[in-house]
């Protein structure tokens, strides 16, 4: 078998199973076999795949067919333009939430002084994209990140030391922000959020292989968000910030249930690119 024809056939299987975007998937699983891009994918067509890269290439494929997501088949993914490790103990991270990273950053160059050393926490890190990509975008920073799983902090431990960003991360295992050492400036969350009767309409690949303590948010979604925001008066500077992703229709809760810790915080939802209020921006006048 040559590569045009191996990719033919991939594609046209997972297009069968109702696999969406099977050609992209097909070429993923294609060049991470052969170690290829996807420009060598197609100006090499015609180059033989032997038969112990055959076998290996129909092994991911079936995995794929069995609906784990591609992610953990490949062991990593893009995120906010760096590549990062993953496997099935942390969420995989979406395209979505490279906008709570951007609100992030600009709200950090935009209200700290350049001299300062702020500090920041991300809270609920997963494989560490967040606080990855934070330390990358502003060096000044003092970034604490936390997790319950310990097998989460061990993969995002992964990433910063695969991006070089030891010295300026430092990893806590606890619930939520109590296991911050100090007070700071910024807090950048992406809790769980997905209502309990949300879980039987999800699609099997989140359903039946990501954590679900990475995503279960309770009756309403905001079991975590209130959690967090319970611990939250002792661990913030003055005029401190914080940032939230949130679910599709949530924003008018969420906003009244931080104006009940925070009655003079000044909120702002921010759409993604599809519309749907996706950050919530949050300036404290005064924190607890």
């Amino acid at each position: 078998m040559i590569l045009r024809e191996a990719l033919h056939s991939v594609a046209q299987t997972l297009r069968k199973a109702g696999i969406a975007d099977a050609s992209v998937e097909a070429e993923l699983l294609l060049g991470h076999v052969l170690g290829m891009s996807k420009t060598q994918l197609y100006t090499e067509t015609e180059r033989g795949l032997a038969s112990a890269e055959i076998k290996h290439l129909w092994r991911l494929v079936h995995r794929r067919l069995d609906h784990e997501p591609t992610a953990y088949i490949l062991g990593h993914c893009e995120f906010y333009g760096t590549d990062f490790y993953v496997d099935c103990h942390t969420l995989i991270p979406r395209p979505e939430t490279e906008l709570l990273v951007e609100k992030a950053v600009e709200l950090a160059q935009r209200i700290f002084h350049p001299g300062k050393q702020i500090t920041i926490a991300d809270i609920g890190t997963g494989c560490g994209t967040i606080v990855v990509s934070l330390a990358l975008a502003l060096p000044q920073a003092k970034i604490y990140a936390t997790d319950i799983s310990a097998s989460a902090l061990r993969v995002a431990e992964i990433n910063c030391q695969r991006h070089a960003v030891n010295s300026q991360v430092e990893l806590l295992q606890g619930n939520l922000i109590e296991p911050l050492p100090q007070p700071v400036d910024m807090v950048i969350a992406n809790l769980p959020y997905i209502k309990n009767y949300e879980f039987k309409d999800l699609n099997p690949e989140i359903r039946n292989f990501e954590p679900t303590i990475a995503l279960a948010g309770g009756k309403n979604g905001l079991d975590k968000i209130q959690q967090m925001l319970e611990q939250m008066p002792k661990k913030l500077n003055y005029r401190a910030c914080f940032l939230l992703e949130i679910g599709q229709g949530q924003g008018e809760l969420v906003t009244s249930l931080i104006n009940s810790y925070f009655p003079q915080a000044n909120i702002e939802l921010i759409p993604d690119l599809g519309g749907i209020e996706r950050v919530v921006n949050v300036i404290l006048m005064e924190s607890g």
